[in-house]
């Protein structure tokens, strides 16, 4: 298994000076509430020019979008791409070409600012068109996934909905404060919001068909992905739940959902906040990866447990009160579900190593190309916790995953940094009276995280924290690199130097759609190798929280120089083999007949 090559981050020689910044209920007005939980950043080649752009979203200022000038390097396209959108909360993005014209238009999630859609004029120039498609809603949006579940040819959305977590006063910036009891709302049935299939009608026009198909899903939902869970062609959506239970409903013809949880998952994760399908053993078959954070907030492991850390979490501390069902049917931590076929999935994460601490979402690829799909984790929780390390978790032939992250320079951060200022206060001014300006008064009372001059001002050091990730070739050398949102602070943009220590062979395949929707979206690819192994990925845009990106899939092809063949599985149904030999290092678009 390769794992002499490093990341190192380039954010200053990228040019990119985007910062995350967040409401003040997760920071000087700190409440346990679901505004920590942060945002999405997402990636497409918004203008054509064959180069990676990226989305970076945030709460407070405005999401930007930077384009890919090569080398590695960046610049600002926000305003002349349209897409300005000052202190819009916003939580999620996903890039997909809902019209087929062959560009990557752009949705994007807020709380209580109301959703938006964008399309993709070409050149990487957008226009508002939310209010003729139909897609502004306005509530406690989360993330959004692009399928085609009737298998039409276009585009469908799933949006999901949190629950009702804001009052109706605001805060600086305009943002709606917290409820108090923000973090309990699951137990509030009538707090519940439920997340929304919209049904692509064509013509930039969509309808909320949700209660037609019997998909009324009142999850409190972070994220979801869509995947054909029973091999019948349609695709079926596993919907996260972040205060219980997740769920899977099933795809009946293109006509129906039905929840059929308890057939496939009988018991599933609580707490799950990301998801990613791959096919992380080589069988064949696309199994199930879900990450699950909320548990780990309810014992506090010390810096340097690592078994701890790499345990279930523990919960019988736990009021029964969060349980109104009881625990029984529920896993508490990360969950990789191996599909054994036949509709049978057994969970094994334990067995092979993938349980990680305060994990927000995974990004899957092949990060040293040997042909076996790795696992980047964005970690952390930020003030007022302790620093929780990113994850990076190398596949050692499909039998365990080995955590690297210390190995190739995922952590430590730069000059082992694993805090910054987090807010500050006047002590002696308009900030009189808060609490924190007493307990600061006395530094050991918070082990020295705060502190307070002669003047008053006092400095609050919180953690960092990743919450977003994509995994992308973002300087077109054949290997791949890793892109973060942070939480409160500017993006990581870690590259790698695998292509520069090893021959590196790779293929990258994107489909392009006729029958099916233009994008490919729900393709399965499997790229063979001449040793007759088959590489298996599904096209589904998913990489790590929040986020869907338009990206072609990466094959790392180990020691091969050449694929014998790649095979696809349209949406549509349709079959189709490119034969070979086909020489590693290039991009080849397969078009559906």
């Amino acid at each position: 298994m390769v794992h002499d090559f490093r990341f190192t981050d380039r954010r200053q020689a990228s040019g990119i000076t985007f910062e995350n910044r967040i409401v003040d209920d997760a920071g000087k007005a700190y409440k346990l509430a679901h505004y920590d939980h942060g945002s999405g950043l997402c990636a497409a080649d918004v203008d054509g020019d064959g180069l990676p752009d990226l989305y970076f979203v945030t709460q407070l200022g405005t999401n930007e979008l930077w384009k890919n000038l090569g080398g590695g390097r960046f610049v600002n396209i926000t305003v002349p791409a349209g897409l300005e959108s000052p202190d819009a909360v916003a939580v999620g993005c996903a890039f997909a070409d809902i019209d087929n014209d062959g560009d990557p238009d752009l949705f994007v999630t807020t709380v209580r600012h109301g959703n938006r859609l964008f399309e993709n004029l070409g050149h990487g120039t957008f226009r508002d068109i939310t209010t003729q498609a139909g897609v502004g809603y306005v509530g406690h949006s989360s993330g959004a996934v692009f399928f085609d579940y009737d298998g039409d040819g276009l585009l469908d959305l799933f949006l999901t909905n949190v629950g009702v977590y804001t009052s109706n006063a605001r805060g600086p910036g305009g943002y709606y404060l917290a409820l108090g009891d923000a973090f309990l709302g699951q137990l509030h049935p009538e707090r519940a919001e439920a997340s929304i299939l919209y049904r692509n009608l064509g013509g930039n026009r969509f309808k909320d068909v949700s209660r037609d198909v019997g998909l009324v899903d009142l999850s409190w939902s972070g994220d979801a992905t869509a995947f054909d869970v029973n091999d019948d062609g349609f695709p079926d959506l596993y919907v996260l739940d972040m205060q219980g239970g997740n769920h899977i409903w099933l795809n009946e013809g293109g006509k129906h959902f039905r929840d059929a949880t308890a057939d496939y998952f009988p018991k599933t994760p609580w707490g799950g906040m990301g998801v990613k399908v791959f096919d992380f053993d080589g069988d064949g078959r696309l199994d199930l990866f879900v990450t699950s954070m909320h548990p780990d907030m309810w014992v506090n492991i010390p810096p340097g447990d690592w078994t701890a850390e790499g345990r279930k979490s523990d919960t019988s501390q736990v009021a029964g009160r969060l349980f109104p069902t009881g625990k029984a049917r529920f896993l508490f931590g990360n969950e990789l579900f191996a599909n054994r076929g036949g509709g049978r999935f057994e969970e094994v994460s334990d067995a092979v190593g993938v349980e990680t601490y305060w994990p927000w979402g995974p990004s899957v690829d092949d990060f040293n190309a040997d042909g076996w799909d790795d696992i980047f984790i964005a970690a952390g929780m930020n003030f007022p916790y302790r620093y929780g390390i990113n994850s990076l978790l190398l596949n050692e032939g499909g039998q365990r995953f080995l955590p690297s992250e210390f190995v190739v320079g995922v952590e430590p951060r730069p000059n082992g940094a694993t805090q910054q200022v987090w807010f500050t206060l006047d002590c002696h001014g308009a900030d009189r009276g808060h609490p924190f300006c007493g307990a600061c008064a006395h530094p050991e009372s918070l082990a020295g995280a705060c502190r307070v001059d002669a003047a008053g001002h006092l400095t609050m050091m919180g953690s960092r924290g990743t919450r977003a990730a994509v995994a992308l070739d973002l300087d077109g050398d054949g290997d791949i690199d890793i892109v973060t949102n942070e939480f409160n602070a500017g993006p990581q943009v870690l590259v790698s130097d695998l292509a520069q220590r090893h021959p590196v062979h790779m293929l990258a395949v994107r489909p392009r759609g006729t029958r099916s929707n233009r994008e490919g979206l729900g393709a399965q690819v499997a790229v063979l190798l001449p040793d007759g192994r088959r590489l298996l990925k599904l096209l589904d845009g998913k990489s790590g929280y929040l986020s869907q990106s338009d990206l072609p899939l990466y094959f790392g092809l180990g020691d091969a120089d050449h694929a014998a063949a790649i095979e696809v599985r349209w949406p549509s149904g349709r079959r189709q083999s490119v034969a070979g030999p086909l020489k590693a290092g290039q991009t080849i678009d397969v078009v559906e007949p």
